[in-house]
């Protein structure tokens, strides 16, 4: 998830339109459904509204009539992908009740399944990051700090009521963090598999995927990670977790 936009500058015409009239939801739907596939699979910069619009069998003004612009389009769409994705406290309980380092664990080990399962959406949620001019990447900052798709904020007070992160850092900072990092971290675990060459890393290893993961998590536990027997717990929990190195006779399901 993207950093805190604090532009005070004046919301673009597409974030200001009215909410549509109830019937029109329906057609707005099916143009945000195809304008996804459309631009996951072309980009946000070579996608074509005409296109679209042909696709669903409508005027290229219809469009326009209902989004007000190809950047209104893709920000509805962008919206759409990422409420799509669980949030961090849908980790399975038992992963829960290993803490908070477990439960991030347990995200970027998911990292590829998302891909597999998601494509889509993930392809979106990408194009959103780092494929998109400045005035519509403010507005994506701005609803995704609104919003709060992945539970980032309910997440890290799970983790202080746990006492596994530190007390002595504004919680605001933690959310940025965490943000900040897991995203460019999950961006970088999917490099081969989704953009070669969007990210200067290449394929990897399973195993050496897996101690990437746990050198990044050391790293995150000291900057925002409480010293406390919680938080041992946690790593000892993580440890158990990790799936089994070559030569275990561990079996990783």
């Amino acid at each position: 998830m993207s950093g805190i936009a604090s532009n005070p500058v004046a919301q673009p015409p597409y974030i200001r339109r009215r909410s549509p009239r109830p019937r029109s939801e329906a057609k707005r739907s099916r143009i945000v459904e195809t304008a996804m596939h459309h631009f996951a699979e072309n980009g946000y910069h070579s996608a074509r509204v005409g296109d679209i619009a042909a696709a669903l069998g409508i005027a290229k003004g219809s469009v326009f009539q209902h989004f007000g612009s190809k950047d209104g389009l893709f920000f509805e769409v962008y919206k759409r992908a990422v409420r799509s994705f669980s949030k961090y406290l849908d980790a399975p309980a038992e992963v829960r009740a290993a803490g908070f380092f477990s439960v991030l664990h347990y995200w970027l080990i998911r990292t590829e399944h998302m891909l597999q399962e998601d494509w889509i959406p993930y392809r979106i949620a990408l194009l959103g990051n780092y494929g998109t001019d400045l005035t519509l990447k403010r507005e994506i900052n701005r609803f995704l700090v609104a919003e709060d798709p992945y539970g980032t904020v309910v997440f890290v007070r799970f983790g202080l009521e746990r006492r596994e992160l530190r007390r002595d850092m504004d919680i605001e900072m933690i959310v940025s963090i965490l943000d900040w990092t897991m995203e460019r971290f999950q961006d970088a675990l999917l490099t081969a598999e989704l953009d070669p060459g969007l990210f200067r890393r290449q394929g990897e290893l399973p195993e050496k995927k897996e101690a990437r993961i746990q050198q990044f998590l050391a790293v995150l536990q000291r900057a925002i990670g409480a010293e406390s027997a919680a938080a041992a717990r946690s790593r000892h929990e993580l440890r158990k977790l990790a799936p089994a190195t070559p030569g275990s006779k561990q079996k990783v399901s």
